[in-house]
């Protein structure tokens, strides 16, 4: 079948739907929810019953570079800082350090093992050397299942941000393999260009965008998600533009803005929240459709020792060498090597050597696809068994509803408390954006005289308002008392 202007909105609708009861589904059973978008895809595509024909290499790198965009920035926007603080040099080692010991290993072993050159396995090594978030934690939500101490938020903080760091190592070694008269060291200053880059117009994007969504005076509370929008595209597309890496950029620019008082908060980050759902089932449904699996059959034996040797050895150099310099108990460490599950990132990569045309193109992609399903498959099912072995796994524990949670369902907290405002109290006459307000605390409604005032980041304080502040445990309201009732000088 061949897509048209007539019938893709419908097969693209039932697909959509058919892949959210899928993922629904999936939770039951504990099957990583992007295998079965994936498998949707391949069974819609022309080897499988759907017979739709899709072989645009080009437009499923769009598609998977607009969604990597939403994905991560959305995972940006939800990284606490409070918690990614204590363990910031170890998931920038494991997403640095890491990704390169990784993708180093991996290549020198497809090396020895194929008719690969050395570059074109350093290029394969690469494609597949970052992890996929969503699915990890999919997975442990799936099983009840939260992990003891600073291990998630280091898991968090890896998941986020080694995407970057494989994407220039894959710009690199494509580069080196499409120029053979070039030297490995010749890559070196387009590699720090593009991190440094990155990095510094993330932050520079992170401090503008919080300027414009809090300065400026939209009419309608639902623009404010666009305008966020917008500037996520502008800091991709800039960055990118001046030699940087677009991806370390829009993290960064997320996870600032994550940590910051912006008006209509709650709105932005559930209107992303929906928005990564949507870009991760379009994007697995994609490169569902763009692999043919008649083509994989061929090279399952050389993947699935490529998988094995990834899994079993490679990923457990990259982690244990990375974290040699940090205070950490080894069941940990064994925990993070295997949490190295690979989704849709590498297959997206996939498609930059296809559209580059070299030689190995295709051999290429079919292998990093394999590789991706394999890992899901061995990983994705085994991640809460492995915690519960390893000891590192605590039972999430049944969780009776509150006056908070029931006023506030989608933001469940553990108190709930009223402070009244006095006319010489700091926060009066003041937004509550520009309060300075705890994390973890939120004003889930004002009671003005005999009304009451559902908040956003432009309501005003007045005296003799109480306000209703839900905060996660009893020590916060300590923090909002003071920054409520500072006397004004």
């Amino acid at each position: 079948m061949n897509l048209t202007i007539e019938n893709i909105l419908l097969i693209g609708s039932l697909l959509l739907l058919v892949s959210i009861f899928a993922g629904k589904t999936s939770y039951k059973f504990g099957v990583p929810t992007l295998l079965l978008f994936l498998a949707i895809g391949m069974l819609a595509g022309s080897d499988g019953i759907g017979g739709i024909r899709f072989d645009d290499p080009k437009l499923a790198q769009f598609i998977g570079i607009v969604s990597l965009n939403f994905i991560l920035f959305s995972g940006g926007l939800d990284t606490n800082w409070t918690t990614v603080k204590p363990i910031l040099w170890e998931g920038v080692a494991l997403s640095t350090l890491g990704v390169l010991l990784t993708a180093t290993s991996l290549g020198t072993f497809v090396w020895l093992v194929t008719d690969f050159t050395i570059y074109e396995s350093l290029l394969l090594g690469s494609i597949v050397s970052s992890t996929d978030a969503a699915a990890v934690f999919s997975i442990l939500r799936s099983k009840s299942l939260a992990l003891k101490t600073n291990l998630r938020p280091t898991l968090e903080m890896e998941s986020g941000s080694n995407d970057p760091m494989a994407y220039v190592l894959t710009i690199a070694f494509l580069t080196l393999v499409i120029n053979q008269d070039q030297s490995f060291l010749s890559i070196i200053p387009m590699f720090l260009q593009q991190m440094i880059l990155g990095g510094i117009l993330g932050f520079a994007f992170g401090v503008l965008s919080k300027y414009i969504i809090n300065k400026i005076k939209l009419d309608f509370e639902g623009l404010y998600p666009v305008l966020v929008i917008a500037l996520m595209f502008i800091t991709f597309s800039a960055t990118n533009f001046v030699g940087g890496n677009g991806f370390l950029a829009i993290y960064i620019c997320a996870v600032y803005l994550g940590n910051q008082d912006l008006i209509h908060k709650k709105t932005i980050f559930k209107m992303f929240d929906g928005l990564a759902w949507l870009m991760q089932i379009v994007l697995f449904l994609t490169l569902g459709l763009l692999v043919f699996p008649s083509e994989i059959i061929p090279y399952m034996g050389i993947g699935l020792l490529i998988s094995v040797f990834l899994i079993v050895i490679a990923r457990p150099i990259g982690v244990f060498i990375s974290l040699m310099f940090f205070k950490m108990k080894l069941r940990r460490r064994f925990y993070i090597s295997w949490v190295g599950l690979r989704g849709a990132v590498p297959i997206v990569f996939a498609t930059y050597p296809l559209l580059a045309g070299i030689d190995k193109a295709n051999m290429i992609f079919n292998i990093v696809f394999f590789i991706s399903v394999t890992s899901i498959l061995i990983q994705g099912t085994t991640l809460s068994i492995v915690a519960k072995w390893l000891n590192v796994g605590l039972p999430e524990e049944a969780k009776k509803l509150t006056p908070s949670d029931l006023l506030l369902a989608e933001n469940p907290k553990a108190e709930m408390k009223e402070f009244l405002i006095t006319s010489d109290c700091y926060a009066v006459n003041m937004k509550i954006v520009e309060l300075g307000f705890p994390k973890n605390a939120i004003i889930a409604m004002i009671k003005r005289g005999d009304s009451y005032i559902i908040p956003h980041g432009k309501t005003k304080i007045e005296a003799q308002d109480t306000l209703i502040v839900l905060a996660d445990r009893p020590v916060i309201f300590e923090d909002v008392h003071k920054t409520l009732s500072t006397q004004k000088t």
